[in-house]
């Protein structure tokens, strides 16, 4: 049996717990966390089609979905809308307490890349978790607002077919949908990006990934290079 990405490599120190940490609620290394909330927003802008999660009587339950940002000097919001179907809105209802989940590109990284023997297999990837307070909303004018954001972000070309319409139509639609705006409490980044390997080896892993047509893999070699890991030291 081949070991899975969640083998230890002892020697590395790849995801030995921090200590004093607390009131944190996803497991992140020291090398492995980024307190950059400017990092952690680009991601989120590059990363919009989120994991929604909220709590309910019968478990936790998570609805797949884009999201737009709005920021200014002191809040964070986070806004989208979900099929009136949907239960979701109304656990948000129940409880606004929430997570949010932004994923990006994740690879395998293979043994072979490194430059001992004794090591074991593991995954590269990026994850930011926000957490906050939802409010739904389900007034026209609202869901319009949201709209307008929502658009320009994914298809600004969109936007003139949108507008011509019938009015009954996008009521309609409207209709259909429920809006969510979360007001975030808090960001947990975590870039697990071969930071704790050497140089040649985090090179090797670039190599590796960036030749892939998957670009799920080159993406996280572009993110790794984005992180500046690989990167030879000018001499001073």
């Amino acid at each position: 049996m081949q070991p899975t990405a969640q083998a230890v490599d002892p020697h590395r120190n790849e995801e030995r717990a921090p200590k004093g940490r607390k009131n944190r609620t996803v497991y992140i290394p020291e090398h492995f966390r980024n307190e950059d909330r400017a990092t952690a927003l680009a991601f989120m802008r590059a990363n919009p089609f989120i994991i929604l999660v909220s709590n309910t009587e019968t478990g936790p339950f998570a609805t797949h979905v884009p999201v737009i940002m709005r920021e200014t000097a002191d809040n964070l919001t986070i806004r989208g809308h979900v099929a009136k179907a949907n239960p979701h809105w109304r656990y948000l209802q129940t409880d606004p307490q929430c997570l949010l989940i932004f994923h990006g590109p994740h690879a395998y990284i293979s043994p072979s890349n490194y430059e001992t023997r004794e090591v074991v297999p593991t995954w590269n990837y990026g994850a930011v978790h926000v957490y906050g307070e939802a409010r739904t909303y389900s007034a026209p004018e609202e869901l319009l607002s949201m709209l307008h954001d929502l658009i320009p972000t994914f298809e600004a070309a969109y936007g003139e077919q949108w507008a011509s319409l019938s009015e009954a139509y996008r009521q309609r639609m409207l209709s259909h949908i429920v809006g969510f705006e979360i007001a975030v409490t808090r960001l947990e980044a975590k870039f697990k990006l071969s930071q704790n390997r050497t140089q040649q080896e985090q090179q090797n892993i670039i190599a590796s990934l960036g030749a892939s047509p998957d670009t799920a893999i080159s993406g996280t070699a572009r993110l790794m290079c984005d992180h500046g890991l690989g990167l030879k030291k000018e001499k001073g």
